[in-house]
């Protein structure tokens, strides 16, 4: 019994899987669950003309999950390097633009990560700057490509 509540236990901080739901809201305004304890829902929307731009879209939660991820594995080996980092700025910026068929497209996602350390720390950090990048699963995800599969479950609903 006590070797099921530990798999249990582990399988529910196992970060290997995770899953996240949305419900539409109305026009193309959705509510995003994460599936965490004491983690608000999110609302996610188009821009105009499609949406009404209620929250960001998903190629601005696309851009955030990269830098975001960058910053943390960053982070992690600047710590790790015990070099002390007071604050850290990260911006993203995002390239939109069709592809040979006209569809709409993200092409670039363009991250600065401005950490704050020590002016004699900035030498040390030469090896997180060379290693960091390759710690960061979603970036990785996205310049190698995910496998994405996709089911429709059509629900009919009485008229």
């Amino acid at each position: 019994m006590a070797t099921d509540t530990k798999a249990a236990s582990d399988a529910a901080t196992d970060e290997r899987h995770f899953d996240v739901s949305l419900k539409l809201d109305h026009g193309y305004e959705f509510r995003a669950d994460f599936g965490l304890p004491g983690v608000a829902e999110m609302t996610l929307d188009e821009p105009a003309p499609l949406g009404d731009g209620a929250g960001p879209n998903p190629a601005r939660l696309l851009a955030v999950a990269v830098a975001s991820c960058l910053a943390s594995s960053l982070l992690f080996c600047l710590r790790k390097a015990r070099i002390e980092v007071s604050g850290m700025a990260i911006s993203a910026a995002g390239t939109m633009a069709r592809n040979e068929t006209g569809r709409l497209r993200v092409t670039a996602i363009n991250v600065t990560l401005t950490p704050n350390v020590a002016e004699g720390d900035i030498p040390r950090m030469n090896r997180c700057l060379e290693i960091y990048e390759d710690f960061c699963p979603v970036t990785a995800a996205v310049r190698k490509g995910v496998d994405v599969r996709v089911t429709v479950e059509p629900q009919a609903v009485a008229a």
